[in-house]
């Protein structure tokens, strides 16, 4: 049996809320704070969906699973939201995880693509910490913000996303720093590549079926990429137990480490990788991974093929069957 630590049992609770929780690592978190006896609540924009998944984790699980339809981006929004569950149910735990992937070259998207990514990653995850604040300081909670590896270093043909993921990394670092005196941690996460189903939700720019090829590939990759459901456990133990930061997947550990030590080599080393990464062939819309396809080369194909397979796996149980609004990684 698989220990798991969990929250104080209280008559009300624990209460839980997850945004971005309605598919991906998500619902993976979501459903391993159902599994310790929470009260979740899980957020996102997309109202079927949400009810699939919540669906989903009461069948599971038999735990009490709320749904709310939330655009993270609207701080209003977030503030009804988190004052309806704190009221409902206490609020004990906060995890901030809401998002979007795009993937091009930065030839191909533009200025609107980096605010995308702000609005939903870093001014979401900011929107969730300030109203979630003063709340937790009552029950000396805990709040979560899932950040990336990309946000630790500036990765090629993932710069919107990496520039929202330094945000919030920088984001966690600081209200960790402010919050502890009232009795809240904070945890910033940092996970490398995770087999979420992500693909099929990701947007794509450029040369959208090479770029997809590459991406997938990598995402489902065995030596590359990590089971969700495991990360998932690992940050939710995290956030429980109040670690300050947590970083996932041993090529992610490696990076962090190398960039630290040598950060003009790992620059130098991410001009060659980009090299060897599709080019753009002109600025156009993005376009989701379930709508790309295969690539061109025969090899590239059979290469995609074998990467993805774990990750193609994923995707019923991981809720991604549908692409819909942007909710989550």
């Amino acid at each position: 049996m698989t220990y798991r630590t969990r929250l104080p049992h209280r008559t009300r609770g624990p209460g839980a809320l997850v945004t971005g929780g309605s598919r991906g690592l998500g619902l993976f978190m979501a459903r391993q704070l159902a599994e310790r006896g929470c009260v979740v609540t899980i957020a996102a924009r997309d109202a079927d969906e949400l009810e699939r998944a919540a669906v989903r984790l009461r069948e599971e699980t038999g735990a009490t699973v709320h749904t709310a339809v939330c655009d993270v981006r609207d701080r209003a929004a977030v503030g009804a939201l988190v004052r309806e569950v704190h009221e409902r149910d206490g609020l004990d735990l906060v995890i901030a995880n809401a998002g979007v992937i795009q993937v091009a070259p930065v030839d191909a998207v533009d200025a609107a693509e980096f605010a995308d990514a702000m609005d939903t990653m870093f001014f979401g995850a900011l929107h969730t910490s300030l109203e979630a604040l003063p709340y937790l300081k009552r029950t000396r909670g805990r709040l979560g913000l899932i950040g990336s590896v990309g946000g630790l270093l500036g990765v090629p043909h993932l710069l919107p996303y990496s520039c929202a993921k330094a945000a919030v990394g920088a984001l966690a670092e600081g209200l960790h720093a402010e919050a502890a005196a009232s009795g809240v941690s904070v945890t910033a996460v940092h996970p490398g590549l995770m087999r979420t189903g992500s693909h099929r939700q990701a947007e794509f720019g450029g040369d959208v079926d090479a770029e997809f090829g590459w991406f997938s590939t990598a995402a489902g990759a065995p030596l590359l990429s990590m089971d969700a459901e495991r990360a998932a456990r690992r940050i939710v133990d995290a956030v429980i137990q109040r670690r300050a930061r947590l970083v996932l997947t041993a090529p992610a550990k490696a990076a962090q480490l190398v960039h630290g030590a040598a950060p003009g080599l790992t620059t130098r080393l991410s001009g060659v990788a980009a090299r060897l990464l599709p080019t753009a062939q002109g600025r156009g819309p993005l376009r989701q991974g379930a709508e790309a396809g295969e690539p061109r080369n025969p090899v590239a194909r059979l290469v995609r093929s074998w990467g993805s397979a774990r990750n193609d796996r994923v995707v019923d149980r991981a809720n991604q069957h549908e692409p819909g609004p942007r909710t989550s990684s």
